[in-house]
């Protein structure tokens, strides 16, 4: 019997261990493969962006070796920057670097795309590159030539060592020793080159992209977080402060805060208040509640909201926008400064339908663009502002309202509302030369109010 089983079973487990040999082979295979295209796609992204970056050096220095005065030669050159560079961008992310400091270098290319891309796209003929640009691009050629130099060093160790992108990623994750570095010192030092070496004067425009406003530019004096207590009962109507407790958010940071939460009664979440740490301003706020019922219409929840709004200092505001959630009305309020929309100056403000309460503000846009805003008259009257439009198109309203542009300037336009192929637009004609600065889709679930 013994001997009957095991003529059985012998040839079975031949088989056996050969499929099992078959399949692992075939997996090993198939792993192989996938590393094999996983380092192709490394070394391809990273011989690209060496090539990418040189060729940038090169386009730089193109712009600079003629003082032209067309300021097509300059829009021309400045559009090809823009493309290498945010081409380069686009191969850096390709590459495994995520344990990597090369956070400057991503930073020094985005900053040369949005500096080439905002100047390339307003109209340099009326506003041609100032000197101070003119010298942005020099020092630009100037520190491009020390990267390019640097990356060039870095691709030339890979071919002649034959180094393997793969292990960077595993020598990356595992912090394994023993493995050549070339690569990984590499990439420090180019980050390293740039993080010395790009302190320069990107041009106030740019500077509000690069730095832009946080709390710690606000105004006023540092307050406490017992201070912090009685402001948020004054906001919330009580006096009583025994159920709040204050949480101090990114210390030392430019969005230093304080956030107050209490359990408000007949409430199983909680009520968050938010507030600036310098002057003591109301950031947030959030008040959990469940509409199960919709009394109010948008006319009646506007009146609640602005009624709020007059309540807690926040004067001369107009809705702008409204949307609808789960009996939750959204409401875009911005400032109206002598009967212009100011759209920079919003905030938003969200009210139960069910019993008319305010649960929700956000106000961070209104505090750090708060301030008397000036702009010249308008050079367009109405009449010439809606020649720019598709004579298809249906004006349903227009204003006059304060936007910022692509290039981040507060410009003064014609917004214009309207239909066109059976969708609601905002239009923003620029009050001054009649440039079509911006235009919205207005969506079915959003009013205008």
């Amino acid at each position: 019997m013994y001997r009957r089983l095991s003529a059985i079973l012998f040839p079975v487990a031949i088989i056996a261990l050969i499929g099992a040999g078959i399949w692992g082979y075939q997996e090993n295979q198939e792993k192989n493969a996938i590393l094999i295209k996983a380092e192709n796609q490394y070394q391809r992204a990273f011989h690209d962006l060496s090539f990418h970056i040189d060729k940038l050096h090169n386009e730089l220095g193109s712009a600079i070796a003629v003082d032209s005065s067309s300021q097509d030669f300059y829009k021309k050159g400045l559009v090809n920057i823009w493309k290498i560079s945010s081409q380069a961008q686009s191969e850096i992310n390709q590459l495994p670097l995520a344990w990597l400091p090369f956070n400057e270098t991503e930073k020094f290319l985005n900053h040369i795309s949005q500096f080439s891309y905002n100047t390339a796209v307003r109209d340099l003929n009326e506003k041609p590159l100032s000197p101070e640009e003119k010298n942005t691009l020099n020092t630009l050629y100037k520190h491009s030539t020390e990267i390019t130099d640097k990356l060039q060093g870095v691709q030339n160790k890979v071919l002649a060592k034959n180094l393997r992108w793969m292990d960077v990623e595993i020598a990356l994750a595992t912090q394994k020793n023993g493995t050549d570095n070339s690569i990984i010192d590499g990439f420090r030092t180019v980050d390293k080159e740039v993080k010395t070496n790009t302190d320069m004067d990107w041009g106030p425009t740019m500077m509000g992209l690069i730095h832009p406003k946080n709390l710690s530019m606000l105004s006023g004096e540092i307050v406490t977080p017992d201070q912090i207590k009685h402001k948020a009962a004054k906001f919330l109507g009580t006096k009583d402060e025994s159920a709040m407790q204050v949480t101090e958010n990114g210390k030392g940071t430019d969005s230093n805060s304080y956030s107050v939460t209490l359990k408000q009664p007949n409430q199983t979440e909680i009520t968050q208040i938010d507030f600036t740490k310098k002057g003591g301003n109301v950031i947030f706020y959030m008040e959990p509640h469940l509409a199960k019922s919709k009394v109010l219409d948008i006319a009646g929840a506007r009146e609640a909201a602005l009624e709020f709004l007059e309540t807690h200092g926040y004067k001369a505001m107009k809705a702008v926008n409204y949307d609808e959630y789960q009996n939750i009305a959204n409401f875009t309020f911005a400032k109206v400064q002598d009967k212009v929309t100011v759209y920079p100056e919003k905030l938003t403000v969200k009210v139960a339908l069910d019993d008319g309460n305010v649960v929700g503000l956000q106000a961070a846009d209104y505090l750090l663009e708060q301030k008397t805003h000036k702009w010249p008259p308008p050079k367009l009257n109405l009449e010439l502002a809606k020649k720019e439009l598709n004579p298809k198109f249906k004006i349903q309203s227009h204003s006059l309202a304060l936007i910022k542009n692509e290039i981040n300037e507060e410009v003064l336009c014609y917004e214009i509302i309207g239909k066109i192929n059976g969708n609601n637009y905002k239009i923003y004609i620029n009050a001054q030369n009649g440039y079509e600065e911006k235009i919205e889709l207005i969506r079915p679930q959003t009013a205008k109010v």
